[in-house]
Formats: structure tokens, C-alpha cells, sequence
């Protein structure tokens, strides 16, 4: 089925871009140390769009506007009370233990734990609007941005936009496969750069996907996408169809017409999404579980899990196998049967059905 596509929810802003090599020396921002992280029982109230898990085993939340925190089972306390309110997105915990928070709105920070680093296009950053965060086998760090891809050594930035070959400068999600090829996905289309050149996949009636939103490889070196196909354009209005795609190697597989804002497959090699029932991203959003058992059928298995009359958005599998989600209002944790909300009870809640 085709639809109209519009992702107001999803309309991001492009600066200008920095494509060369800059030395970076971090300027000094009016952090106040003075401040103490704030420590509270309840999880936040705004948008939570990434949950990750640190080396500790604490849970990672980065909520817009809200700040970046960490649960440890008990509590939640604010590591960015000192920085303040930004628009966050994303959060990273690297090899060394440091954690780097993103935003949409004033580059990265890096904290080591005791003090704050902060890089923007001042010290080489592609766009002070950064979406996405990962770091390579190398230990570099890609940051995916409004304005095209950044890569940190430690020292400097390299940055890659169209004018090195990149099909879009607007990145939602990067991943380095088994072989070494880093995956972009845009607000255009899906791409990989084989540290030479940057090669766009299309499906195999030559079609590119568009506004590519997750990518992940599985266990069996598949490579997964939420994205959507344009199947026509009527003036500026394009015509659409969303969906979860599979790519084994060779050919590009439609799993279900169902969009996919994020995916994880879990230690059980079931595949979890969350994604808009309507592609436009209004109405009804699912978190769903694409049974391991028939994921490579032809029809495969889908479990809803839960939906929710606002949007949806990263997914996490915790080391106990409980699955945790952002949403528009606050996190979630599912632990095989029943759904915590981590929110105030004074706060507003939407869920509209748990199965």
C-alpha cells in the first residue's frame, strides 16, 4: 500500500558543513561544577530517544531537554545537571569508560567522569546537530550529523559529506558490518563506505530507500533497515511505502509493510522494532517482537507488545533480557510481562494497549 509521505515529526535542520581535517582544541564553555547531579526516583517526562547500556551495567538515557541519565536499579540521576538543558538524542559509552552525550542543537559532549569536553564545528565537527554516535574496531568515533559524517581519532576530525561521495548529509544511523564497511543511513537514502568510496543500495527494481532511519546487522551477517521506498512524486509531494527491510548479501527482502524508527535483534535472535502503524507517523505506534523462528519465512512471526498513541522511539536489550524503549513522554522497561513506566504517577501517560 502507498502512502503520502510527511514525517513532520521527523523534519530535521541542515547547517553548513566542515569537510576538512581540522585540529581540535576544545573550547571552554560555562560549565558549572558547582552544580550537583540531581538524583530522583522517576525517569523523565520528555522524549527519550536513545537507551543504552554502560560496561557497569547501569542504563543509559538520553531525553531531550531533560539531560542524559543513568539508572542504576534504584535511581536515576542527571550526569548533565552541570551542562544544562539541550536538545539530547543520544549517548555513547566508549571503550575507555568515557561517555559522550549528542544534541541536536550544540554538538557533543565528552565526559570522562569528572569534567566535560565540548566540540562543535568550531573544533571540526560536521554540524552541531548530531543524530548519531558509534565507534568502529579502530576505537574512532563516527558521529552522523545534520551536514554529514564526522570521525574522531582522538585528535582531530575527518569529516565526510556529499562532496566526498556521501548520498546525503542528513545522517540518522551509522554501523560498521563484519566486513569492515561502514553503513549510513539518511534522510535520503542507505549507503556504505569501504574507506574508498561511498556506494548506495537500492532495491532490485533499482530503487533507493529514503529517510533511513535504522540499521543493524544481525547474527547471521544480514543487515537490516527501517527506511522507506519512493514509488512516486506527485509535484513535491512524494508517494511512498514504509517498511522493515532484510538484506542478505545479494538481494533486498520486504519483511513487513510496518515502518521501523529503531531495531535490535536480542541474544535470542528475535527482531524488535518500533515503528508508526500510518507511515506519516501519526496515530498508533508498536513496539513488536519478530519471533527467531520464522524471521527468514516468508510471512514471519510478529508479536505486539504494546502501542501507544505517540511516537516510539530506541530500543535497548538489557544483559537480564528485559527490552527498553523511549517514547515521546518518558522510558520503558518490559521484562517478558509486564511494562514499567518509569514517570512520575503525576505525569501524563498514554499507553492505549499492553498485550
Amino acid at each position: 500500500m502507498k502512502y503520502t509521505h510527511v514525517y513532520a515529526l521527523f523534519l530535521l535542520f541542515v547547517f553548513c558543513t566542515s569537510c576538512m581535517q581540522k585540529q581540535t582544541e576544545p573550547h571552554k564553555d560555562n560549565i558549572n561544577y558547582k552544580i550537583k547531579d540531581t538524583v530522583s526516583t522517576y525517569g523523565p517526562n520528555r522524549m527519550v530517544r536513545n537507551v543504552k547500556q554502560s560496561k557497569n551495567g547501569t542504563i543509559l538515557i538520553a531525553a531531550s531537554f531533560a539531560g542524559v541519565l543513568r539508572y542504576d536499579g534504584k535511581s536515576f540521576t542527571y550526569l548533565t545537571s552541570k551542562i544544562g538543558s539541550r536538545r539530547y538524542w543520544n549517548v555513547l559509552e566508549d571503550r575507555r569508560g568515557n561517555l559522550w552525550f549528542a544534541t541536536t542543537d550544540s554538538g557533543v559532549y565528552l565526559y570522562n567522569g569528572k569534567s566535560f569536553q565540548h566540540f562543535t564545528t568550531t573544533e571540526g565537527l560536521a554540524n552541531n546537530a548530531v543524530l548519531a554516535m558509534y565507534e568502529d574496531r579502530a576505537g574512532r568515533i563516527w558521529f552522523g550529523t545534520g551536514g554529514g559524517a564526522s570521525r574522531y581519532d582522538g585528535k582531530s576530525f575527518r569529516n565526510f559529506t556529499t562532496k566526498e561521495g556521501l548520498s546525503n548529509d542528513g545522517i540518522h544511523t551509522i554501523l560498521e558490518d563484519k566486513t569492515g564497511k561502514m553503513w549510513f543511513g539518511t534522510s535520503g537514502d542507505a549507503c556504505f563506505y569501504d574507506g574508498k568510496k561511498f556506494t548506495v543500495f537500492k532495491n532490485k527494481e533499482g530503487k533507493a530507500f529514503h529517510n533511513v532511519w535504522s540499521i543493524i546487522e544481525d547474527k547471521k551477517g544480514n543487515i537490516w533497515f527501517g527506511a522507506s521506498i519512493i514509488e512516486n512524486k506527485k509535484g513535491d509531494t512524494l508517494i511512498v511505502s514504509a517498511g522493515l527491510w532484510r538484506y542478505d548479501g545479494k538481494t533486498f527482502i520486504k519483511v513487513t509493510q510496518r515502518g521501523a524508527s529503531a531495531i535490535i535483534e536480542d541474544k535470542k535472535g528475535n527482531i524488535w522494532t518500533t515503528g508508526a502503524v500510518n507511515p506519516n507517523g501519526v496515530g498508533t505506534w508498536i513496539l513488536s517482537r519478530y519471533e527467531q523462528k520464522s524471521i527468514y519465512t516468508e510471512n514471519p512471526a510478529a508479536t505486539e507488545i504494546m502501542s501507544i498513541n505517540k511516537m516510539l522511539c530506541g530500543i535497548l536489550e538489557a544483559n537480564d533480557g528485559s527490552i527498553w524503549f523511549g517514547s515521546m513522554n518518558g522510558v520503558y522497561r518490559y521484562d517478558g510481562k509486564t511494562i514499567t513506566d518509569f514517570k512520575s504517577k503525576d505525569a501524563n501517560t498514554s499507553v492505549s494497549n499492553v498485550w
